[in-house]
């Protein structure tokens, strides 16, 4: 997507969806080393993300692995692995 000369871009329908982004959402966009992510600002107690390690350790620990292991999730992520032998 293209940033207008005012800055703006435009949130994709399914990504509004997703995160429940309506008209008069407020959202942050959160900087990390390799670009930037946007949030959707959770409710008026929730104490600010300041940036993405910030994020990152709020949701550390919350992912449901559906009983995979870790070496399970990472070839489901990556693909099998060519580079060893399987025997």
């Amino acid at each position: 997507m293209r940033v207008t000369e005012k800055g703006q871009v435009t949130i994709p329908k399914e990504i509004r969806d997703r995160l429940g982004i309506a008209p008069g959402s407020e959202v942050d966009f959160i900087a990390s080393g390799s670009g930037a992510m946007l949030v959707k600002i959770g409710e008026a107690s929730d104490p600010a993300i300041r940036d993405f390690d910030d994020w990152l350790e709020r949701v550390r620990g919350t992912i449901d692995l559906g009983g995979m292991t870790a070496d399970e999730f990472m070839e489901f992520l990556r693909g099998p692995r060519d580079d060893v032998d399987p025997h």
